[in-house]
């Protein structure tokens, strides 16, 4: 496959990816604003939201004041902003059609109609009910896509390439909700425990769709570190950093096959689960879990770094 094929494919499951999970934050955030506030700091939850995107200094330039409308608007519409969601969905259907031969009539229809919806609405004229309703119809366009990519493509190099940007996003989108949550969102220790701090950590878990499967899972109410295990350490939890390292190796280790070579990003994508694997959530909130976080985000990135060199992205 040419670099450039299989950089466009990678890039368009990782736009589709970041528009879903971009709306689970902005509903993360909006949940959060409606909770009691925090001592005085009245934008806390947008600002967690607007860090954990990594925008938060291309929304100050553009809007200063930050604002619920504001942050809403940039986050969901605003073509400027490189992480909205009408950018991601714009990137992915101009991907698609570029590879339309490499994709089936169902991814394509799907990316397609979805765009065409999305440009059909007009911001100026929602009802501030409205919101809920096109994060969901985002997180349903979404899944349809990938559900049209599970059912119908050939196991070969485009479902690989497709699957590593899928999943290297999903990784990268978690750990961030987790380190601002931690961090961000809670400025005081007194808060720990809290019935805020309680109330965060189910928007939290929501915002990956994992509060009902959490108590199904530990039988128990929410306790932050056990939140964390789930979304770090769990394999049977869809979002969590282990789930989607497995599903990375396994794309990693099929292209290893199919071209007859192994690639360094193989043995870093290797190690990084084999430190999922032998994880312990105690000992990671001992050492730190900002830190972990931090170092987990860095070999995230490390990996596309090494999957653009060894494929020869272009793009």
């Amino acid at each position: 496959m040419l670099g450039r094929t299989a950089n466009d494919l990678f890039w368009l499951s990782r736009y589709v990816e970041r528009a879903e999970n971009m709306a689970r934050l902005i509903e993360a955030g909006y949940r959060i604003a409606l909770q009691p506030r925090i001592g005085d700091d009245q934008d806390s939850e947008w600002i967690s939201t607007l860090e954990s995107t990594g925008c938060i200094d291309v929304y100050k330039d553009k809007h200063g004041e930050i604002t619920t409308k504001n942050v809403i608007d940039f986050l969901l519409f605003d073509p400027s902003n490189p992480s909205s969601i009408h950018t991601c969905l714009a990137s992915a259907r101009r991907n698609a059609r570029t590879q339309r031969t490499a994709l089936t009539r169902e991814m394509w229809e799907s990316l397609n109609g979805s765009w065409l919806e999305f440009q059909a609405i007009r911001p100026d004229t929602l009802r501030s009910d409205a919101l809920p309703r096109i994060l969901d119809w985002v997180k349903e366009r979404s899944a349809g896509y990938r559900g049209a990519m599970l059912n119908t493509i050939l196991r070969n190099d485009t479902y690989f390439f497709s699957q590593l940007g899928t999943f290297l996003e999903r990784a990268d989108n978690t750990a961030r909700i987790l380190d601002v949550k931690y961090y961000v969102l809670l400025p005081s220790t007194n808060m720990i425990g809290t019935a805020v701090d309680t109330a965060q950590w189910e928007t939290i878990l929501r915002s990956v769709s994992a509060h009902m499967s959490y108590r199904w899972v530990y039988k128990e109410s929410y306790r932050s570190w056990r939140i964390a295990d789930y979304l770090i350490l769990n394999r049977a939890m869809p979002r969590s950093l282990h789930a989607c390292y497995h599903k990375i190796d396994e794309a990693l280790a099929d292209l290893s096959a199919l071209y007859g070579e192994d690639k360094p990003c193989l043995v870093t994508a290797k190690s990084t689960l084999a430190l999922l694997e032998r994880g312990d959530i105690d000992t990671i909130f001992q050492s730190g879990l900002h830190e972990f976080l931090l170092d987990f985000i860095a070999r995230n990135n490390r990996v596309a770094q090494e999957i653009s060199e060894a494929y020869h992205f272009t793009g």
